[in-house]
């Protein structure tokens, strides 16, 4: 090992060690309160995105919801209990028990229209 791989990894280490050295004096300073209080900030910093993320994920998981839009038969995502519109035909919609149905506000009655051939009108005369 050359002199000067040496020098570079020593200035690599230079910081952490610095920090390890300032750590030390204060615990033996009795200022080990301040280092626990430090490392306790230190692990929430880096343990609360981790938990928020895994949290984010599993609310996702519950709410988010895959289906078919009922009216052009469309396959988008929504999240649950929301209204929504159809990207692809434009129909209102609302998300209930993980499927989309038609969004008819209150009073509307809803008819499903079916159509008769001309033909068969005729001949039952």
């Amino acid at each position: 090992m050359s002199l000067k791989s040496l020098q570079l990894s020593l200035e690599n280490l230079r910081p952490w060690l610095t920090v390890l050295a300032v750590f030390w004096l204060l615990a033996s300073l009795g200022l080990g309160w301040l280092v626990n209080s430090l490392l306790i900030i230190f692990g929430l910093l880096f343990l609360t995105p981790v938990v928020a993320f895994l949290g984010f994920r599993w609310w996702l998981q519950r709410n988010l919801v895959n289906d078919q839009c009922p009216v052009c038969n469309y396959e988008f995502t929504g999240l649950n209990n929301t209204q929504l519109q159809c990207p692809n035909c434009g129909e209102q919609l609302s998300v209930k028990q993980g499927h989309f149905q038609r969004f008819t506000p209150e009073g509307t009655i809803d008819i499903k229209a079916i159509e008769i051939p001309a033909k068969s009108l005729e001949e039952q005369k």
